[in-house]
């Protein structure tokens, strides 16, 4: 199987590579260092599996990244890899399109068996989230209510928030994003409203409390 590696340290790309290459049916072909990266190689290469770092500062992030991929590239299955045993990140990346979430503390077994598996059309989900997951799917057959107000926000919201809460302008954020002043203030405004903030202090507070600002 073909295999890209996208990941902001290159002695975390260098090592998963030695491995991966060292199986017979693996090999990579590309590495990135951010999920812009990671978009292009997979547009160029067209690789059965991703392995995407969630958090690749000061590049994209894996969180944004991983939707973007999937939308466009939807036969490349994804395996997020990263540090965070945070239930949040799980489900928003796997409601993203993420095949597979698991630690990078794993043995390289529990590697090499996520990669197979998600590449054989299944999902993997390290040991440690499992439970999370399992409590998420309990708690919604007992009927509860009360989803998370940042689901609901789109993808480009959600690249647009914590540049917001890092101090950026709306004129900054649109060079950045590469859209117009007036579509930063529509996403500002949609924003504010499905999260119920009024102000960019409490979209800072927000920020923080969602560890956006890693982004």
């Amino acid at each position: 199987m073909k295999i890209v590696i996208a990941d902001d340290h290159a002695i975390v790309r260098s090592g998963f590579s030695m491995i991966l290459n060292y199986q017979e049916d693996m090999e990579v072909i590309a590495l990135a260092a951010d999920g812009i990266e990671a978009y292009q190689m997979v547009s160029k290469h067209q690789p059965d599996v991703l392995l995407l770092d969630l958090s690749m500062p000061p590049g994209e992030s894996g969180l944004i990244a991983t939707g973007k991929i999937k939308e466009d590239f939807p036969e490349t299955r994804i395996l997020i890899l990263t540090m965070h045993d945070d239930e949040e990140y799980l489900f928003h990346v796997l409601k993203n399109g993420a095949s597979g979430y698991m630690l990078k503390n794993a043995p390289d077994e529990e590697l090499l068996l996520a990669i197979r598996t998600i590449h054989n059309g299944g999902t993997y989900i390290h040991p440690k989230m499992a439970t999370s997951l399992v409590r998420e799917f309990i708690s919604k057959d007992a009927g509860d209510k009360h989803s998370d107000p940042f689901e609901l926000l789109s993808k480009r919201e959600v690249e647009v928030l914590p540049l917001i809460a890092k101090g950026y302008g709306n004129k900054e954020i649109a060079q950045k994003l590469y859209i117009s002043v007036k579509t930063v203030e529509a996403h500002k405004a949609k924003i504010m409203e499905k999260l119920q903030l009024k102000s960019r202090p409490e979209i800072v507070e927000y920020a923080l409390k969602k560890k956006l600002l890693n982004f």
